[in-house]
């Protein structure tokens, strides 16, 4: 192969090179997330608990659908009610694609959390929503896979939950996408929800 060609082979090769990486780049730049984007991250894997009929739910269950998990308990005064509420304003938001979107809510009070009164809590909401508990053990291990704080609080004679507060989102295949901050509203919630929704069209 004399010079001249091997060259203009060098420049197609370059071309092909710089092209994949600015559509690479275009890619990274189509996303302009409110959240926090941990893609890929080694945690956030999978849950194991059951829901108020006593089935055994896991991601699996929810695959081709988006899945937004927030963890909380029933008797929270503002921060579980406040995130349930933008959910269900969320789903309203998205339209015909809300549909697309399981929400659950994993409690972190088993001992109080019963599963009729999951139940009644989450449909209060939304009767799509899914409420999830396990044993303390359970709740622990699954809270830990989320990298969620929860700890009992003394109040007086009774107890209530100090907990962490972001949302998480999976997307269609069961990985996950997002860390969703708790103060960011359901506007915002919404467009990155829909920004992976076309992408993924």
């Amino acid at each position: 192969m004399d010079s001249t060609s091997n060259l203009s082979k060098q420049r197609r090769q370059f071309l092909a090179i710089s092209l994949v990486l600015g559509l690479s780049a275009c890619d990274k730049k189509a996303f302009k997330f409110n959240s926090i984007d941990i893609t890929g991250a080694d945690y956030c894997r999978d849950f194991e608990l059951n829901d108020s009929d006593g089935k055994q739910r896991q991601l699996a269950d929810f695959k081709g659908r988006y899945v937004l998990v927030f963890f909380g308990f029933t008797q929270c005064p503002d921060i579980c009610p406040t995130a349930l509420a933008r959910a269900a304003a969320v789903k309203q938001k998205l339209g015909k694609d809300g549909d697309q979107l399981q929400v659950i809510f994993i409690s972190i009070d088993p001992e109080r959390d019963t599963a009729d009164l999951m139940r009644a809590y989450t449909q209060n909401f939304d009767p799509s929503f899914i409420g999830l508990r396990g044993t303390a053990e359970q709740t622990k291990q699954v809270a830990d896979e989320f990298k969620v704080f929860y700890a009992k609080v003394a109040t007086g004679s009774s107890y209530t939950m100090d907990h962490s507060t972001l949302s998480y989102l999976f997307d269609t295949t069961g990985k996950i996408r997002l860390a969703m901050r708790h103060e960011h509203s359901a506007d915002q919630f919404a467009s990155d929800i829909r920004q992976l929704m076309q992408h993924a069209a």
